[in-house]
């Protein structure tokens, strides 16, 4: 026991300061495709190797010159095919990684927001999550893992992680939603006690990613459950799945 007090005290604190500071990925790390307007040929390569549909290219009308070409975070891979096969070197993958967004939610009738605004108000500082995976390949789980660990620890900043969703405030989903999951993301869901929250994890769970929407899956988790909070990535960096929860409840 003295040895680890030991070992403890020369180690120091080990725990980043993120989200108070910046912190950013290593040297060499994909994040967000950026495209350089003035170096893109217009030649469409981009979207035809694109894997998983994020890139939509398309020529402008009679009164505009060039193409539009749009980016879908929650479809993208960071996979980098985009970049290598660009002849022009118009795009690049740039470092962009803490994309969470929230659900655009319909306003109620006289003007009244869904109670998803006052999120804040309602979770406080005290969030319980509850894991869900409906049918990942782990990797977004393995990132999960890292919250709990002293690098990161999620305790810090009010979440902790839960053995069943009726301790849960939110549902933190994981893959594209297998046919055969369905029912159980549907229980877990409605086992999990009002008001709740859930939080997409990594590109497969935001649209499907490179699964799709098929015999074999739904396509995304909004197409079985009501998703609050996105978080893409391929997959999401701890930072980025912080910086989801904490959009999530507000902060």
């Amino acid at each position: 026991m003295l040895r680890l007090f030991q070992k403890s005290i020369k180690t120091g604190i080990v725990t980043t300061s993120y989200p108070e500071q910046p912190d950013f990925p290593a040297e060499g790390f994909r994040g967000l495709p950026a495209r350089a307007q003035e170096k893109c040929h217009q030649c469409g390569n981009c979207a035809e190797v694109c894997l998983s549909g994020a890139i939509t290219v398309r020529q402008g009308d009679s009164n505009t010159s060039g193409v539009f070409w749009t980016l879908d975070p929650k479809r993208c891979l960071f996979c980098g095919y985009c970049a290598e096969d660009c002849p022009s070197g118009a795009i690049t993958m740039g470092r962009e990684f803490e994309l969470a967004e929230r659900a655009e939610m319909p306003e109620l009738a006289d003007g009244v927001k869904s109670e998803s605004d006052n999120v804040k108000k309602i979770f406080g500082r005290s969030v319980h999550i509850r894991h869900l995976d409906a049918g990942s390949c782990n990797g977004c789980d393995w990132e999960m893992t890292t919250l709990t660990g002293p690098v990161y620890d999620v305790q810090r900043l009010g979440f902790d992680f839960v053995a069943s969703p009726r301790h849960a405030d939110i549902l933190m989903v994981t893959g594209p939603v297998t046919r055969n999951l369905e029912i159980a993301a549907l229980k877990t869901y409605r086992a999990t006690p009002a008001p709740k929250l859930v939080v997409a994890v990594g590109t497969c769970a935001c649209s499907g990613g490179i699964c799709g929407k098929n015999y074999t899956s739904a396509g995304g988790v909004n197409q079985i459950l009501p998703v609050d909070v996105y978080i893409p990535g391929c997959p999401p960096r701890p930072q980025a799945l912080i910086r989801g929860l904490l959009k999530a409840v507000g902060r």
